[in-house]
């Protein structure tokens, strides 16, 4: 059965706006049209995916988050006086909606106006010639939204006109929820109120607030230079800090090295956030489709970002026409026929209408906590950052052994070897890595005895609620596969990269259900299916091309790979990553490990020489 949109009742938007009898609402809507097309054409593009119905409702949202921010964004006024001029937009949209007639609509207008200022023919304050306002009023009656949902936003609009900039990831997220996710729930509104089917799972609030995230830090890289020519910055502060990047250089437009690690961090956060599949599970085609082509389209500014280099400090980061093309053509025809025929998709799990309450004293939610020092006292060795290795892999081999020596079930290694991996987490962050894989379980190592797999899930599960390591400046991400995992596990898993996502300091990446040779397969097969499509040239298949598809593209290549308990092989681990490593193989088993052995596999790692096939240089010469 496909689904029937309704039309909304007089006077509200219908398919064509410019049809509508109603007097100035068409102009009004028109006008809120041009505005997004022309200031945010992307977004544009996205909101032609949804039902022809619901286009004019969200023009009309878009403009006025567009025109509130610019409220507050423009140049001219105190702090003060740019509040006064947002809230004198919203009370006038309160005072609209009040009213039972209509006001008449002045000219439609190009871009945001200096809403709140001028003198209607009310001589009360209010601008009656904000079209803008107009078609977001007459959005709100036709499908019944309520305006209070906006309190938020107006909130948080209110703290970006004091000038005051966040000073940490999670201040930025809050705001940035604060500033989006109103807008997000009105548009899931319109299309449950048009007769689409949107229920809510538990997994899609969950991934929501990253995908956000993504979004606005996306816009932020793709509008840099524009914002820097104002002199404006608006990341967080923590974000700079982490890098080494004085304020001075970034406004300044001066590209050095650690503005060039800023950038390229924030490419690869914007990336990761972006990728969010659980919002696409369970929802009504049209909305996949949707969702699968945003994603695709920000993930390309993304990339667009990244290649500008430099450039990016001194123009705006826009697709292309071709590439919008390449994504939008086949995505319009999707579209169409999920609304007009795929039959309705019905969610198996529980629907849930809200999401669980942030719990304000876990450790993820809280500043991090200092690495806790070794206790024989024994300190880090101070090595220059340049010196480190960006990537540490680790094989953890020996638990099982360790315990059979011991007279103890396999069990009990894994939970000793436990104790081991904390403390190596800990010393990783004394010595300032940036990046450290853990391989805990391989997709080979389902052959051992069921039993014995069933108790070191229980310990990953539980090592992942600790809050010793929750409450760490840890960023921890999963490579792996859910298949034949127990369900609470993933769950840990996906629930403790969501926790940490804000943290800067160490990226933690944990191999669980983890198989080489098959992320290599699957990018091959990402590869084909894009030649397939006609969305690249096998000829132009490159390196670079098959990292891009890859499950995790963004995980660095390994510099140091460290294996215990003997053993001198790499295992199906990261192969691709492993092509230039240095390989660090020691006896102890990993019970036994603590972080010092870390520590002194760093430091061998520093007295090597390495040249990636190059031939050494003795003298000035090349032998």
């Amino acid at each position: 059965m496909s689904p029937v949109l309704p039309q909304p009742a007089a006077p509200g938007p219908a398919s064509d706006p410019a049809s509508d009898p109603a007097p100035g609402i068409a102009a009004a809507y028109a006008s809120c049209r041009r505005l997004v097309r022309s200031s945010r054409s992307v977004e544009y593009s996205v909101m032609q995916l949804m039902p022809a119905a619901l286009r004019p409702a969200c023009w009309a949202m878009y403009a006025a988050a567009v025109t509130t921010d610019a409220l507050v964004d423009d140049e001219e006024g105190s702090p003060a006086e740019r509040a006064a001029r947002l809230q004198a937009w919203v009370d006038a949209l309160r005072a609209e909606l009040s009213e039972t007639g209509s006001s008449p609509v002045g000219p439609p207008v190009a871009g945001p106006s200096r809403a709140g200022l001028s003198q209607g023919p009310g001589g009360d304050g209010r601008d009656r010639g904000d079209p803008v306002r107009r078609a977001l009023a007459d959005t709100i009656r036709t499908w019944q939204l309520d305006v209070e949902t906006l309190t938020p936003v107006f909130t948080a609009l209110r703290e970006d006109a004091s000038g005051r900039r966040p000073q940490t990831w999670r201040e930025w997220s809050l705001r940035t929820q604060a500033e989006n996710t109103p807008w997000a729930m009105w548009c899931l509104t319109l299309l449950t109120r048009a007769g689409v089917p949107t229920t809510v799972r538990q997994e899609h609030l969950e991934a929501m607030p990253a995908f956000l995230d993504g979004l606005y830090l996306t816009d932020t890289l793709t509008d840099l230079a524009s914002d820097l020519g104002r002199g404006i910055l608006t990341l967080p502060e923590e974000a700079l800090a982490a890098h080494g990047v004085p304020e001075a250089d970034l406004l300044a437009r001066r590209w050095t090295p650690p503005v060039e690690a800023l950038i390229a961090g924030l490419t690869e956060q914007a990336d990761d956030w972006l990728e969010q599949p659980a919002l696409q599970r369970g929802v009504h085609p049209g909305m996949a489709v949707l969702l699968r082509t945003s994603t695709d389209l920000f993930r390309a500014r993304v990339r667009t970002a990244r290649r500008l280099g430099p450039a990016i400090l001194h123009r705006t980061a826009e697709l292309s026409p071709a590439v919008r093309l390449r994504l939008l053509a086949p995505a319009r025809v999707r579209a169409v026929r999920a609304w007009r025929q795929a039959a309705l998709v019905q969610p198996a799990e529980p629907v849930v209408s809200l999401p669980e309450p942030r719990r304000e004293a876990d450790p993820a939610f809280l500043p991090p906590v200092p690495p806790r020092p070794h206790p024989s006292g024994e300190r880090a060795p101070d090595i220059p950052a340049e010196r480190l290795p960006r990537h540490v892999g680790v094989i953890m081999d020996g638990n099982g052994r360790w315990a059979a020596q011991q007279g103890l079930p396999r069990s009990e290694g894994h939970r000793v070897g436990s104790d081991a991996t904390r403390d190596v987490v800990h010393g990783a962050l004394e010595l300032g890595l940036s990046h450290l894989t853990l391989y805990a379980f391989s997709t080979e190592n389902w052959r051992r005895d069921a039993s014995e797999v069933a108790r070191l899930f229980r310990t990953m599960h539980d090592t992942l609620r600790d809050s010793d390591l929750r409450s760490l400046d840890v960023r921890l991400r999963w490579a792996g596969t859910p298949e034949g995992l127990p369900v609470d596990l993933v769950d840990a898993l996906r629930q403790s990269a969501r926790d940490s996502r804000h943290r800067t300091g160490l990226t933690l990446t944990l191999c669980v259900n983890y198989g080489g040779r098959a992320e290599l397969v699957q990018a091959a097969a990402g590869l084909a299916r894009a030649a397939a499509a006609g969305e690249l040239d096998p000829d132009h298949i490159d390196e670079r091309l098959l990292a891009a598809h890859l499950p995790h593209p963004h995980l660095p290549e390994v510099d140091l790979l460290w294996r215990t308990g003997g053993e001198h092989r790499i295992s199906n681990f990261l192969p691709w990553h492993l092509s230039y490593s240095e390989l660090h193989f020691t006896d102890t088993l990993w019970p036994e490990v603590d972080r010092r052995d870390l520590w002194r596999a760093v430091s061998t790692y520093t007295q090597r020489k390495r040249r990636h096939g190059a031939a050494p240089v003795v003298e000035g010469t090349r032998v």
